[in-house]
């Protein structure tokens, strides 16, 4: 199915208002993002290229930028979410569990939620078979954790026409990959409803910091100008902001203090809840009726 037979158009102003519990206005769904590079391909980012261009491989300037990040940033994302008592959602590839256990069992202790985030970091339109590889990595999420992932985020957002379809038949509930609202949507597929949660290209490090190329205090202010807007609008109708960071970009020391002040500022701020996906999953299905029974 293309995406219009998926979701029909539908104007925010137009629907009946959702209200959080307690008056709350707005959700904020902290995502960090984690990663395995294969270092015997292309890299999927790099900052950067070879002398003369071109590509190299292995690439292990870029490799390397990548690894910092699991070394070094992640642990500093992690203390600035503590601090606040805060828990995000682990978007992972599933490999991780495998090369990286430290990292993801320090996720796993503080009760974050694992997003599947495919099985190494590579688009899922290249992939010679997308479903074993979504199924490769909700098994090894399982094996690891204990429970299986309930929601998927495609590396760089990628689907192919088939990937909802294929999710829904594997038991994911619900997406990220589609940045087209600010409240859940639900999606049509093969095998029933697949719920969309408002992921974020806008709030997200990737194409501010290493496309758009900002001063690291962008993060900051663009998250502010963010909340102001919609934290205004929810007070009629409820909404969602996620805010997508990954070790490598984020976790660096001239970046991390701005991606603190976020919480630190959100946090004093009154009906503000900090919601993982599946948080916000299973609320949407209740306020909206369509919870299980």
């Amino acid at each position: 199915m293309k995406p219009r037979e998926r979701i029909g158009y539908s104007a925010i102003v137009d629907r009946a208002p959702l209200k959080l519990p307690d008056g709350a206005r707005l959700v904020v769904w902290p995502i960090v993002n984690v990663e395995n590079w294969d270092i015997d391909g292309p890299m999927p980012r790099t900052v950067l290229p070879p002398p003369g261009g071109g590509s190299a491989i292995p690439d292990l300037p870029n490799w390397t930028w990548q690894e910092y990040g699991m070394r070094v940033g992640f642990w500093r994302l992690k203390a600035a979410l503590d601090a606040f008592g805060i828990k995000a959602t682990f978007s992972t590839n599933g490999s991780v569990c495998l090369e990286y256990p430290r990292l993801a069992q320090a996720a796993h202790d503080a009760g974050w939620e694992f997003l599947a985030h495919s099985f190494m970091q590579k688009p899922m339109n290249l992939l010679d078979d997308q479903r074993a590889a979504i199924r490769q990595t909700i098994e090894t999420i399982e094996e690891f954790t204990g429970k299986k992932p309930r929601g998927w985020l495609a590396p760089g957002l990628t689907e192919t026409f088939e990937t909802p379809d294929i999710l829904a038949e594997e038991g994911i509930e619900y997406v990220g990959d589609w940045v087209l609202d600010d409240q859940p949507c639900e999606l049509k597929t093969t095998a029933g409803t697949l719920y969309t949660i408002p992921y974020t290209v806008e709030l997200n490090d990737i194409p501010m910091m290493m496309i758009q190329q900002h001063r690291a205090s962008e993060l900051f202010d663009r998250a502010m100008d963010q909340f102001e807007c919609l934290y205004a609008e929810g007070a009629d109708s409820a909404r969602f902001m996620a805010v997508s960071v990954h070790p490598y970009i984020t976790g660096v020391p001239h970046r991390i203090k701005y991606y603190e002040k976020i919480f630190e500022t959100l946090a004093d701020k009154p009906g503000v809840l900090f919601w993982t996906g599946e948080q916000i999953l299973d609320w949407y299905k209740g306020a909206t009726g369509r919870q299980q029974t």
